[in-house]
């Protein structure tokens, strides 16, 4: 899964201006950006993005600038196959390819990132499609050879449970490019100082999580360790059917968690999809590494779902 979302943004701020659009199209090996990366590159030589982290993009640049000067669709592939490879190859090991098209009617037609945006902003997947013979893109197949890039609905996080390890959680959600909401009823532990620049929810949990919609590109880590604020969320949440569902405690509190869910109503099944204890075990000590942790475990799932 690809975050393009600063590129989507750029394209509409530079809309009606001279643009050009690399897409990474296949990998092999150890590939450092995911099929479907985006580089966007404006016709002043600015650039919003990133196909390879670095490797390749000056090489690709050169190749924006004459697409957008007339040039048309071109592909590329980067690998390392001699001692040029530090300079237009993948010195990582892995190969790619990368397509560059006009950002025009005949190429990615730029009403396209308005669809994007918008279905994103609904929370849901939108298919592109690309004729990789003509260069041109739109929502319909409409070729033998084609490339599909699927961008997900953003990805979100509902911790419940303003603690510590909260707090913690909330800035690593929004380094990973993750919006957050904090749901907690509690007014004390729920305020702007606690969670600076972070959405906060004082309903109860169940119907905050319920308000919130999640989907399967949504996690919902409970923390607060009161069954009464923990167990609504974590029906609402598996209910929903959010991508990842976590609560924090011991094995044994777990196992008492369970009963009760299954005593509320829930299935095996469902309840089988709750991580508990929350996160991958790193031996973490303190609520910076049981952050980590639950981070970590949240970011394989839903990797894992994509």
């Amino acid at each position: 899964m690809a975050d393009n979302d600063s590129v989507i943004a750029a394209a509409r701020a530079w809309a009606g201006q001279p643009m050009a659009l690399a897409t990474v199209v296949s990998t092999w090996g150890s590939a450092p950006r995911p099929r479907g990366s985006h580089l966007l590159v404006h016709g002043d030589g600015r650039f919003e993005g990133s196909v390879s982290g670095g490797c390749v993009e000056a090489d690709i640049l050169t190749v924006a600038a004459q697409v957008i000067g007339g040039a048309g669709f071109q592909r590329r592939r980067y690998g390392v196959a001699d001692a040029a490879a530090w300079e237009v190859g993948l010195p990582c090991g892995g190969e790619i390819e990368v397509m560059v098209q006009p950002v025009a009617q005949d190429g990615f037609d730029p009403a396209l990132f308005a669809a994007i945006a918008a279905a994103r902003g609904e929370g849901r997947a939108l298919e592109i499609v690309t004729d990789l013979a003509s260069g041109r893109s739109g929502i319909e197949p409409g070729a033998d050879e084609v490339f599909v890039n699927r961008y997900e609905p953003p990805r979100r996080l509902l911790i419940v449970g303003a603690v510590q390890i909260a707090q913690v959680l909330a800035g690593l959600a929004r380094e990973l490019g993750i919006a957050t909401v904090v749901i907690d009823p509690r007014g004390r532990f729920l305020t702007p100082e606690r969670f600076p620049g972070v959405a906060l929810d004082d309903r109860w949990p169940d119907a905050a999580v319920a308000a919130l919609k999640p989907d399967g590109a949504t996690a919902v880590v409970t923390l607060s360790h009161d069954p009464k604020i923990d167990d609504p969320a974590l029906i609402a949440a598996l209910t929903a059917g959010a991508g990842y569902v976590a609560a924090l405690g011991s094995r044994r509190s777990h196992d008492a968690r369970r009963e009760r869910l299954a005593a509320a109503g829930l299935s095996g099944a469902q309840i089988d999809r709750i991580d508990g204890p929350a996160g991958i075990d790193i031996g973490a000590i303190g609520p910076a590494e049981i952050a980590l942790s639950i981070a970590a475990g949240m970011v394989r799932r839903l990797h894992d779902r994509g």
